[in-house]
């Protein structure tokens, strides 16, 4: 079997997926691994050793063609079913069928017949079941393939000794003919019903992924390099390099990661920002690969390629989500750990209280029951319950952006009762704007803040870049600056035109002389409501304030209410200062905040919580989050934050608000509860299954349960585990 085909966005080749980082390599490793057991790694495609679920790929896949397992399980089932319908009618006709072409066939010729037919359909259809059967054993992991195994084998060799040998057999249970009775219908439509199952069940698997087909459809196949003579040349995108200049013309998709530096343009970025509304996009701004130019032509230097892109750490995180299993999967496998053997035992009670108590012929009466209950008790359904229904929320989160890394996240989101909250970049949009122009005197306010816009455009102070864009939007000219002088930690003075400007803080003011007292009250009440203030001067007077601060996100004041009426008690845990930090929280309705705490004493109050038996989440955007983040219960990442913030959370989420907290919660509460579902409605067919299989209703009734209707039977609870796994795609917010 050929793995299916990857997209560029990934590596070259599968020589290059190593646990080795390179620039513009992937560090994720290949191969393919089990949902059920994350532990078994192999280098090809095939089925878990321990459980005998198809393996998948660890690196996310576009191809959205049937599978190669697909394919040959529905060759398998296609050619088995065609085989066995006339084992199946010929089986009906020894009942009185009434067709009179079958009722004329002679009785030894129409077991030939019926051995032949179901034979390929046993020993062919039904091979992958006995590998892995065997596997169960001789690994000591008992699963549903050990009952298929054990049941079909036994129906099979059993009907074959009975065909060839039927003198073995004692008169009592041969006929006039000296024929004795054959079930190879039965083990025929065993195999035919439960390659449906798995039929049914790669197609759903193949159904969830649907989200990560589209987001990997979303990269462009090739990328218009600039080289360093200037030419202009089109290439594989696999053969971008990071550092590379790359030509984004109008319309054309953004190949890779990366940083405009030349041109500009407008970007559609509702892909990762869910935002309708394009982005003006100009020198020094970031970009991000799959995401559209809609007017304008830039070049970009590479900053990330392959799998390093935001799209591929996007699918590669859906992609491992639904390979990941829940907590609560331990709980089904743990059952079916004890549920085997059990059935096998009743089995073979069944066969034995059959043949020593059950009317004649004993012998033929026990090993149909004892069959029955092997097959119908085979917990397909158990093994579909959980990882059916993690791989269909995973993927119904995509869609919203909201990314789950893995199942354990999906589970315990629900029961969270403690949010944690950063508050740079989580509740606030994490990048300073001007937001106060204060004047002390006559001078307008527009020309003051020209005239502080024209000397901090000269400073390389973080918060200068906030006045001299917030200048530029008021259509402000800004000055030639003369004489610019910076005095570290405290401010800048520079000449403009015959101005002596300047700015900065209480002791620059001082020390240049100038009378601050009155702008001190005004300050105070701006730094109380979070904003950071510089004094400005002009020719040793003081002429006004400028503010700037980091506003907070339009949707976070919503969905703090909304968390709250869900139960959840949020609590502001920063590194900026108590006054800030409780500007902010008062604003918001936040009751409690941690405030002036350092990155390792983040996850120490992350502890607090837990140890007094609260489910914590962390959500935050930076490195510094990232302890805490990886200590909580939940790390929630924001997608607008750092990588390192987003390999250490369990979720992230895409458009970088609190709202997508409110739909994790609500979709990890529809996926336990789906789960729940599952699993009541597997153990309710197997425990009624197995009942009615022995026998039991025999004695009232007459009653007896065939191992052909015990196949549909199986093959039934399991289409109906994966269809209420399905009905998660409807959830809504």
């Amino acid at each position: 079997m050929q793995p299916a085909k990857i997209l560029p966005l990934n590596l070259k080749n599968s020589a290059d997926s190593t646990t080795s980082e390179k620039p513009g390599k992937s560090s994720i490793q290949s191969g393919y691994t089990c949902p059920m057991h994350p532990e078994i790694v192999e280098a090809d495609p095939g089925t878990c050793p321990k459980c005998g679920m198809a393996l998948e790929p660890i690196e996310a896949q576009v191809d959205d063609k049937d599978s190669d397992e697909f394919r040959t399980m529905w060759l398998r089932f296609l050619v088995s079913s065609i085989l066995t319908i006339p084992v199946f009618l010929l089986a009906m006709s020894e009942l009185g069928s009434g067709i009179p072409f079958l009722n004329a066939i002679p009785e030894k010729a129409m077991i030939l017949v019926q051995m032949t037919l179901a034979t390929p359909v046993v020993l062919w259809g039904g091979w992958p079941f006995f590998v892995r059967a065997w596997q169960s054993v001789v690994l000591r992991s008992l699963n549903m393939f050990t009952l298929i195994g054990l049941g079909v084998s036994v129906t099979y060799i059993y009907s074959l000794v009975a065909a060839l040998l039927p003198g073995l057999f004692p008169a009592t249970l041969r006929s006039p003919e000296g024929s004795v009775a054959v079930y190879f219908e039965a083990a025929a439509v065993i195999v035919a019903l439960v390659l449906l199952g798995q039929v049914l069940e790669l197609r759903a698997r193949g159904k969830t992924g649907e989200a990560i087909r589209s987001l990997l459809k979303l990269a462009p196949s090739t990328a218009r390099r600039v080289e360093k003579d200037g030419v202009e040349k089109d290439i594989p995108i696999e053969n971008i390099n990071i550092g590379d200049l790359v030509r984004v013309r109008p319309g054309e998709k953004i190949p890779v990661d990366g940083m405009i530096v030349e041109g500009s343009g407008v970007v559609d970025e509702s892909m990762i920002s869910g935002e309708p509304i394009p982005v003006e996009k100009d020198l020094g701004d970031q970009v991000v690969g799959a995401t559209v130019n809609q007017a304008g032509s830039f070049i970009i230097r590479t900053g990330k390629v392959g799998s390093d892109t935001l799209l591929a750490r996007i699918v590669q995180m859906v992609s491992d989500a639904q390979r990941s299993r829940a907590p609560i999967q331990k709980l089904a496998d743990t059952v079916a750990g004890y549920f085997v053997p059990a059935v096998i035992g009743v089995s073979v009670l069944t066969f034995l209280a059959w043949f020593f108590l059950g009317p004649e012929p004993g012998f033929a009466y026990g090993m149909v029951n004892a069959v029955a209950v092997l097959i119908i008790a085979c917990p397909c359904a158990l093994g579909l319950a959980t990882p059916m229904s993690i791989m269909v929320s995973s993927g119904k989160g995509a869609t919203h952006g909201l990314l789950f890394r893995d199942a354990e996240a999906i589970e315990i989101m629900g029961d969270v009762d403690i949010l944690l909250v950063d508050k740079t970049g989580t509740l606030t949009q994490g990048a300073p704007v001007l937001s106060t122009v204060e004047v002390i005197g006559r001078i307008p306010e527009n020309e003051l803040l020209g005239l502080v816009a024209s000397l901090e455009q000269a400073s390389e102070h973080p918060l200068a870049a906030a006045i001299v864009d917030g200048a530029r939007k008021r259509n402000l000219t800004l000055k030639r600056v003369d004489e610019f002088t910076s005095h570290t930690g405290q401010g800048v003075v520079g000449v403009i035109g015959d101005d002596e400007v300047i700015i900065g803080n209480s002791s620059m003011m001082t020390g240049f002389g100038v009378d601050c007292d009155y702008a001190k009250t005004i300050a105070r009440e701006l730094r109380d409501k979070g904003e950071t203030v510089m004094y400005v001067a002009i020719n040793g007077t003081m002429a006004g304030l400028v503010a700037v601060s980091d506003p907070i996100k339009e949707t976070t004041p919503a969905a703090i209410l909304a968390l709250g009426r869900e139960g959840v008690k949020v609590v502001m845990l920063t590194g900026d200062n108590k006054v800030t930090a409780k500007a902010v929280a008062s604003r918001l309705g936040v009751d409690e905040v941690v405030a002036d705490v350092l990155p390792d004493q983040k996850a120490e109050v992350v502890r607090k919580y837990q140890e007094a038996g609260h489910i914590v989440a962390m959500a935050g955007d930076g490195i510094n989050d990232s302890p805490a983040m990886a200590q909580a219960q939940v790390g929630i990442a924001m997608g607008t934050g750092t990588d390192v913030a987003m390999e250490s959370a369990g979720i992230t989420l895409i458009k970088g608000d609190l709202q997508g907290i409110i739909l994790a919660r609500r979709l990890s509460r529809a996926t336990m509860k789906n789960i729940k579902q599952n699993l009541f409605w597997a153990f309710a067919y197997n425990a009624l299954g197995v009942a009615l299989a022995t026998g039991i209703l025999y004695p009232v009734w007459g009653l007896l349960l065939s191992p052909m209707i015990a196949a549909a039977a199986m093959s039934f609870s399991s289409v109906s585990v994966i269809f209420n796994s399905l009905r998660l795609n409807r959830f809504e917010v």
